[in-house]
């Protein structure tokens, strides 16, 4: 048992992998619905805090400026990542998440990726690749709630 946050920029699969691990039957939280993200791209630190006392083993999902507050309550910090042309072919494509479709937020993305991920990098405990299937993925997510700490 585990608790896991997958992070990443945005088109790097977070969502993806935690349908494929929640269809596993795993305890999944995107925080990217369901409310979990207050303005000004920052976790609901109170039911954030009240997720990780109930659930000693749960995968989240997200990428948010105060995450880092909350580093030390997860067992594992896993950076999704994937070469920035993949990121925003993904984003321009996808159906789930309308983010990502201007070219703003795709200028955004790429600025992200130069300026963000190097900071979630230094956070992680692991990389990702998110160009692998979703299924390793899962696997590797998998192995780290069997190795616990």
């Amino acid at each position: 048992m585990a608790r896991i946050l997958v992070t990443g920029m945005s088109g790097a699969g977070k969502s993806t992998l935690l349908e494929e691990l929640a269809r596993r039957g795993k305890l999944t939280v995107d925080t990217d619905y369901d409310g979990w993200e207050l303005p000004g791209a920052l976790w609901d630190e109170p039911r954030m805090n009240e997720l990780l006392a109930r659930h000693d083993d749960v995968v989240v999902s997200g990428t948010v400026e105060n995450q880092g507050r909350f580093y030390d309550r997860f067992d594992h910090v896993v950076l999704l990542s994937a070469p920035v042309e993949i990121l925003i072919e993904r984003v321009a494509n996808r159906t789930n998440n309308p983010y990502g479709r201007s070219v703003a937020q795709q200028l955004q993305i790429r600025r992200h990726v130069l300026e963000v991920e190097p900071i979630l990098r230094r956070g992680a405990t692991l990389e990702l690749d998110g160009r692998l299937p979703v299924g390793e993925l899962a696997d590797a997510i998998e192995a780290l709630r069997g190795a616990g700490l």
